[in-house]
């Protein structure tokens, strides 16, 4: 919970505002941020502040190495030629949101820097839409929990009646969009990845691009290539 809170502060934090944060006492807090500085997954700066140490960098290089699913979307990302100017990702859904494991810089400007270990609400993204799409609706329900949903556009939407109506299209379509949800002028298509054995998704990949000037017809073959990646890397973790 501390690492989690000192990662997704985004910048160094002090005592006092992690303590305030996950309301315990400072003493509590002060004495776990020395564990964690002992054990190289937290440094203090000079100037008293907490950020994250060296030792979460050694983890996620050990994560990519071990993680067929990271090797198949390293194999894969760069062979639909359609896909090669656009911005791709892979992501997992944990909880109410989606993490960005890998991501495939295009040679196009997008709105959004997209990065790995970038956390969006799942509801937002298409990715997360094309994960919730394998799920039974109840247990949509249960993971998104609160009312209203999260929006960060004027085009999000607020209402999980209105999302499980659009996962339903999802399922029927083989992918999810996002018409703007994210990021204004900016659009997005997902597909979800399967593994062997695993009835749910296990991940999913999305193409992000800039909406304005986008054909019917480049849209066809961007999600062809797309949903054709997310088969591609489910193939291969036997799906």
């Amino acid at each position: 919970m501390l690492l989690d809170a000192i990662a997704a502060a985004g910048r160094p934090q002090a005592l006092a505002d992690l303590s305030r944060q996950l309301q315990l006492p400072k003493s509590s807090v002060h004495g776990l941020l020395n564990t964690l500085v002992a054990l190289g997954l937290a440094r203090r700066a000079e100037n008293g502040l907490f950020a994250l140490g060296v030792k979460p960098l050694q983890w996620a290089d050990a994560f990519i190495g071990q993680s067929d699913l990271m090797r198949a979307f390293d194999r894969h990302a760069n062979a639909f030629p359609e896909l090669l100017p656009e911005t791709v990702m892979l992501a997992v859904l944990q909880d109410d949101r989606v993490i960005y494991l890998s991501c495939r810089q295009g040679s196009r400007p997008l709105a959004v820097n997209f990065r790995v270990g970038g956390r969006f609400p799942a509801s937002c993204t298409s990715s997360g839409k094309a994960m919730l799409a394998s799920l039974p609706d109840p247990q949509v329900r249960r993971i998104l929990g609160r009312q209203p949903l999260e929006r960060l556009t004027p085009h999000g939407i607020d209402s999980v009646d209105v999302l499980l109506a659009q996962l339903a299209t999802a399922r029927e379509a083989g992918y999810a969009t996002d018409d703007e949800e994210t990021a204004e002028g900016m659009q997005c298509y997902g597909a979800a990845i399967t593994a062997a054995r695993q009835p749910q998704a296990v991940a999913a990949v999305a193409v992000s691009l800039i909406k304005a000037g986008l054909t019917p017809d480049r849209r066809d073959a961007i999600v062809a290539s797309i949903t054709g990646l997310a088969l591609r890397i489910s193939q291969e973790l036997g799906g």
